[in-house]
């Protein structure tokens, strides 16, 4: 059976800045953590370089920019 066209394509900056982790969940950068960062804490700043579960609102968008179902 022929796939038809056109195919869905991935979102360029989406597929840069997410990604979908062993389980299945759709991982990101934190938000807030890339300027005016003199007045937040080191701890607050410091738990920003690890990447945060994407929220259950946001999930199908980001799916379907990643071609998802």
């Amino acid at each position: 059976m022929p796939i038809p066209m056109p195919k869905m394509k991935t979102h360029s900056g989406a597929k840069k800045r997410f990604k979908r982790s062993a389980s299945g969940k759709l991982r990101g950068r934190r938000a807030y953590s890339s300027h005016i960062l003199e007045k937040k804490s080191q701890k607050r700043k410091r738990n920003m370089r690890r990447p945060v579960e994407i929220k259950k609102a946001d999930e199908p968008r980001v799916n379907r920019l990643l071609g998802g179902k």
